[in-house]
Formats: C-alpha cells, structure tokens, sequence
C-alpha cells in the first residue's frame, strides 16, 4: 500500500482527469450541437445534464462514505465516469448523451466528494489553503487541456471520447494499491443528528463560503458550454475558440497555489474579496473588447488568474468556519453551490443569447461577481476565518 503523501497525489491525479473530461465535454458537446444546427437555449440545457447528476445525488453521498469508507465511493464514482465516457460515440442521441452527461454528474460528485472530504479532513491547520489550492490547481490543469480536445473532431466524433475514457481508466487503476479509510468518529454524522438538520446548520454557520463554488461552476459552465456558442455567432473561429477557453484554466495554475498560501497568511475573505473585483474587471473589459482575439485571450487570462481559484478558496474558507463534524456536509454543499451555479450558467446564458443577441453574454458573469462581492462584504468576518498559526 502507498504512503499517505503518495495517497494524496494519486488523488490529486483523480481530480486532474476528472477536470479534463468536465473541461472536454462543455465545449465539444456544444460544438457538436451547434453544428448540428440545435439552438443555443437547448444547447445550453443539455449543458445542465452534467450538474443535475451533481446535484441530484449530492444528498446520498454522507452515509455511504461512513459505511464504506473513502476508497469504495472513489472507485464506484470513477468507473462511472469511465463508463459513461466510452459509452458517447455508439449513439448520436440528443437524450442519450443526456443521460450520460448525468451520469457523469453523479460519478464525478461521488468521485469529488471521496476526494475532497479525504483532503480537507487530512490537511493540516497552518496549511489547509495550499494543501487545497493544489486539488483545485489539478483541476484546472485537467480544464486548460480538455477543451483541446475539440480540435480531433476533424478525425472523428469517436476519438475524443475514447482518448479521455481511456485516460481516465489509468488514473483510475492507481486506486488499487491506495489503502481504505473511513472518516474519523469527528467527521461523522456525530450525535445522531439528520442530515437536513446538519446541512441546515452548515449552511447557518457558512452559508458565504458556499457563494465562490457557485460563481466557479457557473464560471466553468458558461464559458466552456455557451461562450464556443457565443463566440462562433460573434464571427471567431472554432479552432481558436478552443484555444482561447483554457487560458481561463491555465492562468489560474499560477495563481492557485500562492492565492491558497496568501489566504492561509491573511484571511480567505480579504482575499476573496480581491479575486472577485478583479473578475469584475476582467469580464467587464472581455464585453468591451469582444471583437478582438487577442483581447479575449488576454480578459480570459486575467479573470483566471482573480476569479479560477474560487473554488479552492470557497472550500478553504468553508472548513475554516464548520467544526469537523459538518465537513462532510460542508464538501457536500460546495459540490451542490457548483452544482447550482453549473446548472443556472447554461440555462441564464443560452436564453440570454435567445432574447438579447445584441447584447454581449459576459454582462451575465459580470453581474453575477458583483453578487457574489455583496454577499462577502455583507457576512462579518468570523474569527474561525482568521489564518492559523504555524
């Protein structure tokens, strides 16, 4: 069996892969659809099928990872995915897909939720901001490299699929030799208490904690679902569409880690606070200056430098202000705030295109930012919020 640290990276590996095939999907399915002459509303729909899966089976994750342990609920959210992936080129179906897009929801929030409640749980106080910017780090290494994918459709609608269900299939074997464990009697649904009653009182406790994860998963969604969409009628071409959606994900590798420790340092809403007005800054000038490629590749860049470590941040944030025993209600909510924001990006998005054409689809992301700076300005910061001591 592996050593703890090579536990943690082989499931920072799972994260990687999972990334890739979220941040393949988006795009491709969308290219695909449109091509096919589907309209940017039910395109963005269909968009959805992915985070209703999150969302649907996020309230059934706490009990099987107490029964069965942290290993199990990984390799069944795994295979699923595995699964689902291969399973796309046999049936060019409008429902099919829809199906297994929703599956792949599922698969990828068991797969999220053994990992990232194994990470938080384990990470140690002085640095459980850069232990968890590298789970989000991986993942958008996973987003920068999926949306490439788009570009083996010149050689066929099967090969993008094969190459990530096989991808995921190797990253997936390296769960074999990692021992199981199930969480500690702290992270538990202690004192016999339902799991309504312990979301509720999470969300009591940390309910700003769970407004980055939405803005990233309606972030993540809208830009790799709706913007090929919306990028293509604006007159850009699709191969540097493909190119200009992941400098969102690789400018945010060189910030992820140093956003992590700096929030560690001096607080994560001080530093929340910074990476959203930066995001406003960055989506604002993207709908000004739209029309240029080099200006949306470099708006692009910009926003995920500020605003693609929210994620990360959110969940830092949020173990900061939950006692151990609501972190696996607390990694559960964050899945479903993503979940949501994933849902309304597509669904806001796609219909904003259908009624306001003239009107650029950024102003949605924009607003949307600002929101999310009301609601942390507005929460008064606690002191379980403050940096801890080395």
């Amino acid at each position: 069996m592996v050593s703890k640290q090579t536990r943690f990276w082989i499931l920072i590996g799972l994260v990687t892969i999972s990334g890739f095939s979220q941040g393949m999907l988006l795009p491709l399915i969308a290219v695909i659809l449109e091509q096919n002459g589907i309209s940017s509303s039910i395109n963005g729909l269909h968009a959805t099928g992915l985070y209703i899966g999150i969302l649907l089976s996020s309230p059934f994750m706490e009990r099987p990872l107490q029964r069965i342990g942290y290993k199990p609920m990984i390799m069944v959210g795994g295979a699923l995915v595995i699964i689902s992936l291969s399973l796309f080129p046999f049936w060019q179906a409008l429902w099919f897909w829809f199906i297994l897009r929703v599956t792949i929801g599922i698969g990828d929030q068991i797969l999220h939720f053994g990992t990232q409640t194994w990470i938080t749980a384990t990470a140690e106080k002085h640095n459980r901001g850069r232990s968890i910017a590298y789970y989000g780090l991986f993942f958008s290494v996973g987003f920068t490299l999926g949306p490439l994918m788009t570009n083996l459709l010149a050689f066929g609608i099967h090969v993008p699929f094969i190459i990530s269900s096989f991808l995921s299939l190797i990253v997936w074997l390296f769960m074999i030799w990692v021992r199981n464990e199930t969480p500690e009697k702290d992270h538990t649904t202690a004192h016999g208490a339902s799991s309504i009653k312990r979301f509720a009182k999470a969300i009591r406790l940390a309910w700003v904690a769970f407004f980055p994860p939405l803005a990233y998963g309606f972030l993540e969604a809208t830009l790799h679902g709706i913007f090929p969409v919306y990028g293509m009628r604006i007159g850009h071409d699709v191969n540097l569409l493909s190119l200009i959606i992941p400098s969102f994900a690789a400018a945010s590798l060189f910030s992820q880690i140093p956003l992590g420790a700096l929030s560690d340092r001096i607080g994560r809403k001080k530093v929340i606070l910074t990476v959203v007005a930066g995001g406003i800054i960055a989506f604002f000038a993207a709908a000004l200056l739209e029309n240029s490629v080099v200006a949306l590749f470099a708006t692009f860049a910009l926003g995920g430098l500020f605003v693609g470590s929210l994620f990360s941040l959110g969940i830092s944030f949020m173990t900061d202000l939950l006692p151990k025993d609501l972190l696996p209600a607390g990694n559960i909510l964050c899945g479903m705030a993503f979940s949501i924001g994933s849902i309304l990006g597509p669904f806001l998005s796609g219909f904003f295109l259908d009624f306001w054409p003239n009107l650029s689809f950024f102003y949605v992301i924009v607003t949307l930012l600002i929101i999310v700076f009301a609601a942390t300005v507005y929460k008064k910061d606690p002191s379980a919020s403050e940096p801890q001591e080395a």
